[in-house]
């Protein structure tokens, strides 16, 4: 049996760039308050896709209280500037397992697999040709190692 997925409200500061007050990311529920995220933030920091959090049930929505667990996914903001080019620079960090889910910004995903930092390296090479600029939300990863 299937697990109907629900949405977790996590509350923002509107004087930060993007003006929201809230957030509502997709999650499966995994037992009492508990729920894996399922997609993306494309605001929240501090949190990742498949992080695992514990949400209070309210009368009107599932609100986040705290990370459970981190996943070792990596999300990242990506303000695109040059469309045209965008692929020339995204295909290398596609090729690397990476995703991204489309809104006003794009959200992206960085694997616990990939490189993160080659990732970041390639996010740098992209920010600085000016066909975008970026943003960490939460690195999952282990970095400096050696």
């Amino acid at each position: 049996m299937r697990t109907q997925m629900v949405r977790v409200t996590f509350i923002l500061d509107p004087a930060d760039w993007h003006g929201a007050s809230t957030e509502r990311l997709w999650a499966s529920p995994l037992g009492p308050s508990r729920y894996r995220i399922e997609n993306s933030p494309f605001y929240v920091k501090g949190v990742s896709y498949c992080d695992i959090v514990l949400a209070l049930e309210g009368a009107d929505e599932i609100a986040f209280s705290h990370v459970l667990s981190h996943a070792g996914h990596s999300t990242y903001r990506m303000f695109v500037h040059q469309w045209p080019r965008f692929d020339e620079y995204w295909s290398p960090i596609q090729a690397m397992g990476c995703s991204y889910e489309e809104g006003i910004v794009l959200a992206v995903d960085v694997p616990p697999a990939s490189d993160i930092e080659k990732v970041y390296s390639l996010l740098e090479a992209g920010e600085d040709s000016g066909v975008w600029g970026f943003e960490e939300g939460h690195c999952g990863h282990t970095v400096g190692r050696g």
